[in-house]
């Protein structure tokens, strides 16, 4: 066994982890979406696989071009702010004005209601500059320190995020009991709203 293939990987694994546990504005639609038990395969293959991606850009040396042009993070945050403040108004307004029946029920989603919830999985993670900022910058800079190993380290990051976001979305289900209660779901768009509108917030103020 290569043991320094191993080490390499667990590096990815722990480093990766370590940027993406946070609470943020995708891991709390990751986790509204498993607790409603709506399009989550779908939801947390977007997000996973955009993570592979975008760690295999930064490993490939792409971080360095963003560097390059800054303009380009501010756009992205100018966008993403006003989708993650939008999105955050209209959870505030499930929060004020909850829809009749806004319990978690068994019934299956709509084609309609899971591409919907496919496209914010994509705009919350393709819109937010400090996926960038971590998976393409911080985890391809990182990676650039262990040589040949390198894709290792990718290797192991991109299985962190497989696992939290899998994590999350189907463990997530362990709340559908509570969840069967219409205040409660008032408590989680609250929960969710906050962080939408806190995190659209900031990234407008840095733009």
């Amino acid at each position: 066994m290569n043991y320094g293939i191993v080490s390499a990987a667990l590096a990815g694994f722990g480093s990766g982890l370590s940027l993406i546990v946070a609470i943020g504005a995708q891991n709390a639609f990751v986790l509204r979406q498993g607790a409603r038990r709506h399009a989550v395969l779908a939801v947390v293959a977007v997000c996973a696989v955009s993570d592979a991606v975008l760690i295999s850009l930064g490993v490939a040396g792409v971080g360095a071009f963003v560097t390059a042009w800054p303009a380009a993070l501010t756009v992205v945050a100018l966008a993403g702010g006003g989708f993650l403040i939008c999105y955050g108004v209209l959870a505030a307004r499930r929060v004020l004005r909850p829809a009749p029946g806004a319990a978690l029920t068994a019934e299956g989603a709509t084609s309609g209601s899971a591409r919907r919830a496919v496209l914010t999985a994509l705009a919350m993670t393709w819109l937010n500059p400090h996926v960038y900022l971590d998976t393409v910058l911080l985890l391809g800079s990182v990676a650039a320190d262990r040589g040949d190993l390198r894709w290792a380290f990718a290797i192991g990051a991109v299985l962190a995020s497989l696992i939290w976001f899998a994590g999350l979305g189907y463990g997530a289900r362990l709340l559908s009991g509570l969840l069967t209660r219409p205040a409660a779901w008032r408590v989680l768009d609250g929960f969710v709203a906050a962080t939408m509108v806190t995190m659209g917030g900031l990234l407008l103020a840095r733009a």
